[in-house]
């Protein structure tokens, strides 16, 4: 699915890493590890297209990036630190916007059965910006539960400010799209339990 090639990392005139190799492959679940600064951060946006690729390159199907971008970004689904809301509009009205950028299914419907089933009932509402820091969170996350058609996952800290029951909502989402074969690349400061194996790539060894 995603291969990644001898990539280097310079975020202003500091190298983060270099010589990085690694594959994710349908039904694979990898989890970005090492210290705050090593780059797992830069390396979500550089594998989005969001950040320069210092050295190195990426394959997507086995093909180079660079030929078939727009492919690649119908096929990815990337949630990063920020939550990405509209603070005036409610978690029903982002959540069918950010349906209809997807190609996913946007009825009020399904929109908010997602909103529910992530403990959100009470807030349909509400306007975003009288939403905690987590329950905001659970707002962009719901765009997991929409049914979209994109095969790989990138996503950001995705358990940050998450209660014990979202945590394991997630976890369950994240397993289901891994059991038809998606792949997911995660960041995660606390371990968490899944069905499917997790690999691991630790930024450390190769700091550069």
């Amino acid at each position: 699915m995603l291969e990644a090639r001898q990539l280097a990392c310079l975020r202003g005139e500091r190298l983060l890493f270099r010589r990085l190799d690694f594959t994710v492959r349908h039904g694979e679940l990898l989890r970005l590890i090492g210290p705050n600064g090593v780059g797992k951060t830069s390396l979500l946006r550089m594998l989005c297209g969001l950040m320069h690729i210092e050295a190195g390159e990426l394959l997507w199907q086995g093909q180079p990036m660079a030929a078939q971008r727009e492919a690649f970004h119908a096929d990815l689904l990337y949630i990063g630190h920020a939550p990405a809301l509209h603070e005036l509009l409610t978690p029903l009205e982002n959540l069918r916007f950010a349906a209809s950028l997807m190609n996913a299914p946007a009825d009020e419907a399904r929109c908010s059965e997602a909103l529910v089933e992530l403990g959100l009932a009470r807030q349909l509402e509400l306007p975003c910006k009288l939403l905690s820091q987590g329950q905001r969170r659970r707002v962009a996350l719901a765009r997991l539960w929409l049914g979209a058609t994109q095969k790989l996952w990138i996503l950001d800290e995705p358990f940050t400010a998450l209660d014990v029951a979202a945590v394991d909502a997630l976890a369950r989402r994240i397993d289901h799209h891994l059991s038809h074969g998606g792949a997911v690349i995660f960041t995660s400061h606390q371990d968490v339990n899944f069905i499917h194996p997790v690999r691991q790539l630790d930024l450390w060894t190769h700091i550069a």
